[in-house]
């Protein structure tokens, strides 16, 4: 376990230094040290975001130099309290951890919306209707949200279709756009640009700033893919 600065009002907490090693034990590890600070609720803290191997805890500087004693720097100070909360000192821990979810993501393989489908299946050397299958058969797991607000990064990815991304990025890609980057597939929650292969869209919302919380999805979500027609793509969309 290494703390560290990120800047003057951040730390970083490095659970594990490869995530690829042990992806499953690593995401565990990590969500619990997400957890434990969370309970921990110490003063001053305002943010924590879990990553592949860590979690990045924001804080005022003003309340926590406040909050620290003399004669510890109020940097030594949260770094220490961060450091008993992850050992499980002082406040009880939770009886039990968050239940893991299921999220089942409607998908529209639509050649429309499936714009490097073609690119995908030809470099796994299958066919459309195979990476099709091989895509949406898989179970996932949700191992942070990043890039944009509600992008979730997921793991379990067949390995046959793992494709490198694109080597010019689109200038905008549409919201709900599903794709392929490296290891891993992933979904633009809003419109942005992008270097992933895409290969469907969901006519799902995954970030809505006016919800609590705003993202569909969160760390150690588990994701499946439901394929569905165009049709249905049109009777699911807002």
């Amino acid at each position: 376990m290494e703390i560290v600065p990120l800047g003057d009002a951040a730390l970083i907490v490095r659970v594990r230094e490869r995530f690829e090693d042990a992806p499953d034990q690593t995401l565990i590890e990590v969500l619990r040290t997400f957890r434990r600070l969370q309970d921990a609720a110490i003063p001053g803290v305002i943010e924590l975001a879990p990553a592949y191997t860590t979690v990045a805890v924001f804080f005022d500087p003003m309340v926590v130099a406040n909050a620290g004693s003399e004669p510890n720097p109020p940097l030594d100070w949260l770094t220490e309290r961060v450091r008993a909360a992850i050992a499980g000192a002082g406040r009880p821990r939770r009886a039990a951890a968050s239940p893991v979810r299921l999220v089942e993501i409607p998908v529209c393989y639509d050649p429309e919306f499936a714009l490097d489908l073609d690119h995908v299946a030809s470099q796994a050397k299958l066919t459309p209707t195979k990476v099709v299958d091989l895509h949406s058969r898989a179970e996932y797991r949700v191992s942070c949200i990043g890039f944009v607000p509600g992008f979730p990064f997921l793991a379990g990815l067949p390995k046959e279709l793992a494709t490198p991304r694109r080597a010019t990025p689109r200038k905008e890609i549409p919201a709900g756009s599903v794709g392929i980057g490296g290891a891993q597939t992933g979904i633009y929650p809003l419109r942005s640009p992008g270097g992933w292969n895409l290969i469907g869209r969901t006519p799902l919302h995954l970030f809505d700033p006016e919800k609590t919380p705003p993202a569909f999805l969160r760390a150690g979500d588990r994701v499946r893919f439901r394929a569905i027609t165009r049709e249905e793509f049109e009777a699911l969309a807002p």
